[in-house]
């Protein structure tokens, strides 16, 4: 018998110390081996799982016994390491405690399309979730779940979430493309002291069909004339508000063609001031 044999065999019926040892052990084999040991509890799983080095196979195994996944532990283990492949995070993540989804979707070593999922997953339980826990995603939570919460216009989870550090223009915007969104939501985001200084969200409020006149009235002299023209385009925003982008355009119109004729007018005035000047030089 061989060594490896002799060491597989051993593997499988070690306990205490001895089989703590084959944890770190580098052949496959040996490991695969180990999960055969029915000493080998859920704190020593958590112990083999920490290894950053575990081949992929190893995880798989282990992700595919039910009796180990019975502990949350473990499937937590699975679905953090490094190595998972990517078919058992996505079996498993959506089993993980409200938290550690927060955690995983934050993680910058997650896979992107997992931490999109964890995010997916959060978003679909905030219906459910008791009012503290709304306002700690709102305050630390990832970018798409503070939009998700700035959406639902709870007035004790609207103003945490805009302040959220993570919260990006992207998610503002994507928040402010709903038609039918609680006018308050856009009341608290044109008031915002970060979020009401974004150009991008600005044009998204005077697009919103919630957004209050007087707000889209403030708006129009601080856009160009290129998106106010295109916002007076028919069918993008309410008729009634057209004319009044309309007459914004005008008014740009007639004072950049004021601009434009007092220009000769001052230089003809420049060219003809240059010669006095010169000549009184030459006098002197």
């Amino acid at each position: 018998m061989t060594l490896l044999e002799q060491q597989r065999d051993r593997a499988r019926l070690a306990t205490g110390e001895e089989l703590k040892s084959f944890l770190y052990h580098p052949s496959p084999e040996i490991l695969f081996a180990l999960l055969e040991n029915p000493a080998l509890d859920d704190t020593l799983l958590g112990l083999l799982l920490s290894r950053k080095d575990l081949p992929a196979e190893i995880i798989e195994n282990i992700a595919g016994r039910k009796t180990f996944l019975k502990s949350y532990a473990v499937k937590r283990a699975l679905v953090f390491h490094p190595g998972a492949p990517r078919m058992v995070g996505l079996r498993l993540l959506r089993d993980l405690y409200l938290m550690d989804l927060v955690q995983y979707s934050l993680s910058p070593s997650a896979p992107t399309e997992l931490k999109r999922h964890a995010e997916e997953y959060i978003i679909a339980r905030l219906p459910q979730l008791p009012l503290g826990q709304r306002i700690t995603l709102a305050r630390r939570g990832p970018a798409r779940v503070a939009g998700a919460l700035v959406a639902t216009g709870h007035a004790q989870v609207l103003e945490i979430a805009l302040d959220n550090p993570r919260l990006t223009e992207a998610q503002v915007l994507k928040v402010l493309w709903h038609d039918k969104l609680p006018q308050v939501v856009v009341l608290t985001v044109a008031n915002h002291r970060k979020w009401s200084q974004h150009y991008n969200v600005r044009l998204a409020l005077v697009r919103n069909s919630s957004t209050p006149l007087a707000i889209v009235l403030s708006y129009l002299p601080k856009l160009t004339v290129v998106d106010l023209r295109e916002l007076a385009a028919p069918g993008i925003v309410p008729e009634n508000l057209r004319k009044y982008l309309q007459a914004e355009v005008h008014r740009r119109m007639l004072a950049s063609k004021r601009e434009a004729a007092a220009e000769p007018q001052s230089l003809r005035g420049e060219l003809l001031s240059q010669p006095k000047n010169q000549d009184r030089s030459e006098e002197e």
